[in-house]
């Protein structure tokens, strides 16, 4: 070897093998690559954590807000039935003289303050004569056969039906238009043929 690669090699070390600071240089850029990338990971991991927790509470309060709505429901459909009997009672109360017909009118005050509290939690009553059936909206407890009449549409309401807000808290009773299954055969337009 000669003297100025000598020198080389002295100065900068074996050419096979980096100086020592580089080596420690190198390590530690690994290291803080790996700690760089430990901390995104845990970083990663609270953020899932904070929104698993986030959706959780919605979930919460979103299940109490709904199990609150079917609890009132409930006893709301429960009052209905009463009410129904007492305003087919006062329907009659015109009829009523003397001192019954001022309870009358006393009770007529009662059940329009029971309105009012429906009201305050948004139940109302909804029409269905005239309306085509709607299973969501309608129980039909009588068909009757009829020409003149699409078939569906409601022809008469035993009972009114209730919702809270969109939800059917009871569906209205009804009697429902169908279609006869046999026509309907006009006597004396039969007797005319018959005759002719």
């Amino acid at each position: 070897m000669t003297q100025n690669e000598q020198k080389q090699v002295r100065e900068e070390g074996p050419l096979t093998s980096p100086p020592k600071d580089q080596q420690e240089a190198k390590a530690s850029g690994e290291a803080l690559m790996n700690a760089l990338n430990e901390v995104k990971e845990y970083k990663d991991k609270y953020l899932r954590a904070l929104a698993e927790i986030e959706n959780s509470r919605k979930r919460l309060t979103r299940e109490k807000l709904d199990s609150q709505a079917i609890a009132i429901q409930g006893v709301i459909s429960d009052f209905l039935e009463p009410l129904d009997h007492m305003e087919q009672a006062l329907k009659h109360a015109s009829l009523l003289v003397g001192d019954v017909q001022v309870w009358a009118q006393g009770f007529q005050m009662i059940l329009q303050q029971f309105y009012q509290v429906l009201e305050s939690y948004d139940v109302t009553s909804f029409s269905s004569v005239g309306m085509l059936f709607d299973p969501h909206l309608h129980e039909a407890i009588e068909v009757e056969e009829r020409a003149d009449v699409q078939e569906g549409i409601i022809l008469h309401e035993f009972k009114k039906g209730y919702k809270m807000g969109s939800k059917t808290v009871r569906p209205a009773k009804v009697r429902v238009a169908q279609m006869p299954k046999e026509p309907i055969v006009d006597e004396k337009a039969q007797n005319n043929k018959q005759n002719n």
